[in-house]
């Protein structure tokens, strides 16, 4: 497989492939989560604190709060789940644009977002509600892909994981291993990098994010939606140059013990 951006995405992956996929996805995440509270006032990748918000409202009686938190929430999910049937139609029909058709996607939905920020602007009642759920989307939709790509090792948006995470190896790097124990604490260094690199990568983007949106307005999704075509655009045109980017072979997969077949 190559290792240049544009086949990022293939199917056809390595580890290292998806440490840097993880990564730029990340500081896409980062850029759009900032630069999205800039535009609309609200985090849009955030779910525990919107599943408390929901929860806190319900309480105070905020039931027109509530249900507006559940509907990111739903958002979120949805756009979860579109990754997951896009990519599992894809496979079965052995397209190797099966990861990129997601983040393509994606790029489509921050491009409206950027190219309609003025609308946004002058419609506000209108607009900033659904702009919000089409973050909320957005951020689902590639959480999912990264969590796909790299069965569930690697994801984009959820900070508070990749956090614990970092803290857990780095509580075992500090440890001070006393005799007479013989079984020594020893802090895996792989897990360590991989997860200061996507933390940092977000925190990257999130700095890239916010100071494009202050300078340049909604603008600043362009260049986002820029880099996500580039990713995509190996296995895209693979497939459109082989016939298979709206259909292909069917792939015949074993069935289960319930006698349907595996996804």
């Amino acid at each position: 497989m190559s290792h240049r951006i544009h086949w990022w995405t293939d199917i056809h992956r390595s580890a290292q492939t998806n440490l840097r996929l993880g990564c730029t996805l990340c500081a896409v995440a980062g850029a759009t989560n900032a630069g999205g509270f800039l535009a609309v006032g609200q985090y849009t990748s955030h779910m525990s604190g919107i599943l408390s918000s929901v929860a806190d409202n319900l309480i105070l009686g905020q039931i027109q709060l509530a249900t507006a938190g559940v509907a990111l929430v739903t958002a979120f999910v949805g756009g979860s789940m579109t990754t997951a049937w896009m990519i599992n139609w894809a496979q079965r029909r052995q397209m190797r644009s099966a990861f990129a058709r997601p983040l393509l996607v994606e790029a489509a939905l921050l491009l409206i977002f950027g190219l309609f920020g003025a609308a946004i602007s002058h419609f506000a009642g209108l607009f900033v509600p659904l702009t919000v759920l089409l973050l909320c989307f957005i951020m689902g939709l590639q959480n999912a892909v990264i969590t796909k790509v790299s069965h569930a090792e690697i994801r984009t948006t959820h900070v508070t994981g990749l956090l614990t995470d970092l803290g857990i190896e780095l509580g075992k790097l500090l440890y001070f291993n006393r005799p007479p124990f013989t079984q020594k604490v020893v802090a895996n260094r792989h897990k360590l990098r991989i997860h200061a690199l996507l933390v940092g990568s977000f925190f990257g983007g999130a700095l890239i994010g916010a100071f494009g949106f202050k300078t340049f307005g909604y603008l600043a999704t362009v260049p986002l939606a820029w880099v996500l075509l580039v990713l995509t655009s190996g296995p895209l045109l693979a497939d459109i140059r082989t016939g298979r980017f709206a259909s292909g072979p069917a792939q015949t997969s074993p069935p289960t013990a319930d006698g349907n077949p595996s996804v």
